[in-house]
């Protein structure tokens, strides 16, 4: 048993460690020196170990123009998308799981449908929307078009339907509203598929580049994906690759961070989806 054991984690470590190589590779030229990149005869400028190591890159990157503000953009977009997403999709999926009204039926196709449709077929008429608002080059224009998604409503509505109703049903036997009931009852027990929820939505706000791209014209609306991208050119022309990288790096490592500490919550919410399937 321990024997297979170890086969099948050495045979997942195996791809798992491909999987690894670019970002490790980006990691290890974001510490070497461009003079030793811009040698691309030498065999330590592609290699994994950083030698001769060397820090130059991110200090130069942090100095360079409005990355720390595009960070802090960056950073009020994705937690703002996330909190909206959040309020939205519990709020509605209880609503269509649970409560009773006129048309839920037809609401409940329409979020369906929702997910069939590209974001970018709607990107017109939301940037003639938010031209005529005036609201474009602001955090709501960043935030509020990615606020209602139908994948977020799908996902808390099939969540509380698997909830058993006996659990709603003695709540309201001691006299307690559906609103009590939503608030004290259903979101405690929904904390893993809302955790979920929320590493996917602030993954997504945070790796966004299109909308921003269309919304945010001024440079100091960019996020950390746009403004890394209009400067990407000149890094790689004027200041060289080792800068390039570093600015993947510093891009990709709040998502990392992210998923290593909330991934037992992930872990926990699909097995709990499972056993209920």
């Amino acid at each position: 048993m321990n024997r297979s054991y170890t086969w099948l984690v050495i045979g997942l470590s195996i791809p798992a460690f491909i999987w690894l190589v670019p970002t490790l590779w980006m990691l290890s030229l974001s510490f070497q020196p461009n003079e030793v990149l811009a040698r691309t005869t030498s065999s330590t400028a592609f290699g994994l170990i950083p030698l001769p190591f060397t820090a130059d890159n991110y200090a130069a990157l942090f100095t360079f123009g409005q990355t720390p503000w595009w960070f802090l953009n960056s950073l009020i977009v994705s937690l703002g998308m996330t909190l909206g997403v959040l309020a939205v999709s519990t709020t509605a999926g209880y609503a269509l799981a649970r409560l009773d009204f006129p048309f839920k039926r037809v609401i409940t196709v329409v979020c369906v449908i929702g997910l069939m449709v590209p974001e970018q077929a709607v990107f017109i008429p939301l940037y003639t929307m938010f031209a005529d608002f005036g609201w474009h080059n602001s955090y709501h224009a960043l935030i509020l078009p990615r606020m209602a998604v139908p994948i977020g409503v799908f996902l808390m509505l099939q969540f509380f339907q698997a909830i058993p109703r006996d659990i709603e049903e003695a709540a309201r036997l001691d006299g307690v509203g559906w609103l009590q009931i939503f608030w004290h009852v259903m979101l405690p027990l929904a904390r893993p598929a809302m955790m979920t929820l929320a590493i996917l939505t602030f993954l997504y706000a945070w790796n966004d580049y299109l909308w921003p791209l269309v919304s945010a014209q001024q440079r100091e609306y960019f996020t950390i994906t746009l403004g890394l991208a209009s400067i990407q050119s000149n890094f790689a022309q004027s200041e060289g690759l080792g800068r390039v990288m570093a600015s993947g790096v510093i891009a990709s490592l709040p998502v990392v961070i992210l998923f290593l500490i909330f991934q037992r919550y992930v872990v926990k919410a699909m097995t709990a989806g499972g056993s209920k399937g």
